[in-house]
């Protein structure tokens, strides 16, 4: 499952912390917003984005976690290293790279995911990130969904430490949610199946496949996101765990598309992107408006919009 990757920023930690300045600019993220308190509805503008490194572990596997959020300061640009964050409180939702890739390979749904509102941990998963042994057996064996539910809790525990930035900072009442891609996709089924986490209450799985029978205990809003030519990540294989859970679920079927081009630079990009925040707002921030956005925000030429549930 080797992809073309396309990064879209480059957070230069090691040099901007010798510095003492974001690669991107520090200055971005000075002036205090208003206050934004968000009660069933999600941000309706979008929000700067900052992004802070925690070095966590579970066992001898080292998980890396780059945490994305709503900043303080004026929207659009790069990330900002340990920027302040946006006044509010804000959902979790857990993002989960493919075979070879990084949070920066994926910032196309990580950073518009963060400036929607949303607190996005996005671990760097020992043996198939880029440059690794590209051992794929830790995700048949449970090791990278175990990876991430320990990644959740230690994101959450931050909301209780007294003296972290994201102190009293996280909107947990509605549960968290999960998202990933090939290998992070099929990580993410795993959370709802073969090594449930009942945390989860929404998540979007892109170019998964079928990783186990629906575990009871999770109660989950799923939105499949796959293309219909995919040689990589079969698409029977997800239409086959659809298949298999309960509603409310969605299936966002690109036709013709292949592994990824849906998400970098194909011409359905656009309605994944906001078909995927959407699906979020909804699961995380119960926010009805989103939900009845979703199909519209799918209706565009070469895609196929299924529902149950909704």
């Amino acid at each position: 499952m080797t992809l073309r990757r396309r990064t879209l920023f480059s957070l230069g930690l090691a040099g901007a912390a010798a510095a003492g300045v974001s690669a991107l600019g520090i200055g971005q993220a000075l002036a205090d917003p208003p206050a934004r308190p968000y009660q069933g509805t999600a941000p309706t503008d979008p929000l700067a984005v900052g992004v802070r490194e925690y070095q966590w572990s579970r066992g001898d596997r080292r998980l890396t976690t780059r945490i994305f959020y709503p900043a303080a300061g004026n929207p659009g640009g790069g990330p900002v290293r340990d920027a302040p964050l946006a006044d509010g409180a804000f959902p979790v939702c857990e993002f989960s790279h493919g075979l070879n890739g990084s949070p920066e390979s994926y910032g196309d749904l990580i950073v518009p995911l963060a400036a929607a509102g949303f607190i996005v941990p996005a671990p760097v998963f020992p043996t198939t990130t880029a440059g690794s042994e590209g051992n794929v057996g830790d995700v048949y064996n449970g090791n990278q969904s175990k990876d991430v539910s320990e990644v959740i809790t230690r994101t959450i525990a931050l909301n209780d430490t007294d003296g972290d930035p994201f102190a009293g900072r996280m909107a947990l009442e509605l549960g968290v949610g999960v998202a990933g891609h090939s290998l992070g996709g099929m990580t993410t089924h795993g959370l709802l199946s073969a090594w449930p986490d009942s945390r989860i209450t929404a998540a979007v799985p892109f170019a998964c496949i079928d990783m186990g029978d629906p575990a009871p205990d999770v109660k989950a809003k799923v939105l499949f996101i796959h293309g219909d030519q995919d040689t990589l990540t079969r698409y029977d294989l997800a239409r086959q765990a659809y298949a298999e859970l309960p509603a409310p679920k969605a299936f966002m079927t690109h036709t013709g598309a292949g592994h990824h081009e849906y998400i970098w630079g194909g011409p359905t990009t656009g309605a994944t992107l906001e078909t995927y925040l959407d699906w979020m707002r909804w699961g995380l921030y119960g926010d009805t408006a989103a939900r009845d956005r979703l199909a519209a925000d799918a209706a565009v030429p070469g895609v196929v919009w299924e529902a149950e549930g909704l």
